[in-house]
């Protein structure tokens, strides 16, 4: 077994408080929450970031995601969810286990919208940007 937390996590060896768990994903309350509710999912199948992972691991992911989040929002009917991922250090990754956040939202809770992560002093030329992609 490596050292990584999440896989700590995912065998039992480290104790959580399980949201949702199938025999691909492990969704658990975060210990650090930003918000009441604010879940954690992983895939019980090691790897780092987005690109490490194979595309059958990917699709059960985000089946957990959604199933969770969903889940999340029955049990406790927040007004909203945000819903993103951490990849790599640069964006906040603080665990070396690729992993979602379900974060419920509550009226006025002072959190703000995807956008307000990052707001770069020069986010670039949309029209330059875009033709990298044709």
């Amino acid at each position: 077994m490596n050292d990584c937390l999440f896989c700590k996590i995912s065998s039992g060896e480290i104790s959580c408080h399980k949201v949702f768990e199938d025999e691909f994903v492990l969704a658990f309350l975060d210990i650090h929450p930003c918000s009441k509710g604010h879940t954690v999912v992983i895939p019980k199948q090691h790897a780092v970031e987005m690109k490490d992972m194979k595309h059958k691991v990917w699709l059960t992911l985000m089946n957990g995601v959604k199933l969770t989040a969903e889940l999340v929002d029955k049990k406790l009917k927040p007004a909203g969810l945000n819903i993103g991922i951490n990849n790599r250090p640069a964006a906040g990754q603080a665990v070396g286990h690729v992993h979602w956040h379900i974060i419920p939202r509550y009226e006025n809770d002072g959190g703000g919208s995807m956008h307000s992560i990052i707001r770069s002093a020069n986010p670039g030329d949309v029209e330059k940007i875009a033709k990298l992609f044709q």
